[in-house]
């Protein structure tokens, strides 16, 4: 069987391309791409017009199976995923226990099986427990089906103990994952240092913070020469240094959330806990610089970093309220808002959320091209709504956008060319 998508926005983001045209689909992967006459098909789409690009590869999604699942589970997510035209999860290790061993692992890759309707990547944690003093058995985790290691917020304190584990990884050709923090500076914190926290009274971290967690991460992959990503660069402070590191020629690449593009620490109000994240809120100018960082390539991922949390972690007083917002759902028609307002085009967006991510992973998705998985995403980027979060579809419902208007929505999402979601 083959399916034609006819009469398309074709948003490539490899080619920088945002043109109507069609794609024919066989044997789950891209088989056609053109511009003109379209070919014969066993089944049409016709788009109307709407845009068509491929799904969303979303690194750090954090599903609370083992240990958590009254916060998310692999059949919510997975369905949140699949309405928010996210194709790919790549999902953390941070759950209860940590996924630090290859028995646990197969238990995550196995219930994500059954459970899921879009493609599941787990990461296994880099240390055991995550707790920064013995690593991983990184060799036997990556046969299990790791395809990075990260122990997510937990920085690894101890030089000598990050630094044997990234020899390690670099022998293994293993993708290390770092929160690039310093985290003594930043324990505790609720918001970003500045007058805006003094005056909510507020115990705060200053940016540079991420800037001295990110320079000695860069001074250990210069020594060790492993494969590094940084899950959220959100300090206009420590942008410098990541420049550094790729102009020397280190294998260095680094994504930001899409709250921190669009939303600053204004935001925070009277102690609206559902916009405490971690990293916590910056500024303004902070967020300006993200957004021309990712127009020039300099940090190369956006996702969702969603994060779970029930009601009871939340309403609370903002300081002891727990750090996270879900985001599967949200990804999407967030981004739009850079788009609308003429910040980043549709191809730059998704070269962040499809293309660099799935580049970083070595997957072949996140482009529109001949023999590429037909992980596709429909979608409508003019369409208003106003987001309700008691309609998400996750079991958390910790959304910074409530009640706010949005514009983009999903209209369907494939994968390998089969329809795991459609709008009503």
């Amino acid at each position: 069987m083959s399916t034609l998508f006819t009469n398309a926005r074709l948003i490539d983001p490899a080619n920088d391309s945002d043109a109507l045209g069609w794609v024919r689909v066989a044997d789950g992967a891209i088989a056609e791409v053109g511009y003109e006459a379209a070919p014969k098909a066993d089944d049409v789409v016709d788009c109307g017009g709407k845009c068509l690009a491929p799904g969303i590869v979303d690194i750090g999604v954090k599903v609370c199976e083992p240990g958590e699942r009254h916060k998310e589970s692999y059949k919510s997510a997975g369905a949140a995923a699949a309405a928010g035209g996210v194709t790919t999860m790549v999902t953390r290790p941070d759950t209860l226990p940590a996924i630090d061993t290859p028995e646990v692992l197969e238990f995550v890759e196995r219930r994500a099986n059954e459970a899921a309707p879009v493609n599941v990547l787990p990461m296994a944690a880099l240390t055991k427990g995550r707790e920064g003093r013995e690593m991983t058995e990184i060799g036997f985790l990556l046969d299990a089906g790791a395809v990075a290691f990260t122990d997510c917020d937990h920085v690894v304190t101890d030089p000598k103990v990050f630094s044997r584990a990234l020899s390690y990884a670099r022998s293994c050709g293993a993708l290390v994952i770092a929160h690039p923090q310093e985290p003594g500076l930043s324990k505790g914190a609720a918001a970003t240092a500045g007058k805006f926290a003094a005056l909510r009274g507020l115990p705060a971290v200053s940016p540079m913070a991420e800037r001295m967690g990110l320079d000695r991460d860069m001074a250990l992959v210069e020594m060790t020469g492993a494969k590094y990503h940084a899950d959220q660069i959100t300090a206009a402070r420590a942008l410098p240094a990541l420049e550094r590191a790729k102009k020397n020629g280190l294998d260095v690449t680094a994504g930001t959330s899409i709250h921190h593009l669009t939303l600053n620490e204004l935001d925070v109000a009277d102690y609206r806990t559902f916009f405490k994240i971690k990293p916590p809120l910056r500024a303004e100018d902070d967020r300006l610089a993200l957004i021309d960082a990712v127009k020039s390539g300099l940090i190369d991922t956006i996702s969702s970093m969603h994060t779970p949390q029930d009601e009871e972690s939340k309403r609370l007083p903002f300081e002891e309220a727990a750090s996270g917002a879900v985001g599967l759902e949200t990804l999407l028609p967030a981004a739009m808002r850079l788009y609308h307002n003429g910040d980043l085009t549709l191809p730059e967006l998704f070269r962040a959320m499809a293309l660099n991510p799935a580049k970083r992973l070595g997957l072949n998705s996140g482009r529109l091209h001949v023999g590429a998985p037909a992980d596709l995403v429909l979608f409508d980027a003019d369409a208003p709504f106003v987001l309700d979060r008691f309609k998400l579809k996750s079991k958390s419902k910790n959304t910074p956008f409530d009640g706010a208007r949005l514009q983009g929505k999903v209209l369907a999402t494939y994968v390998a060319g089969a329809a795991v979601y459609r709008r009503d």
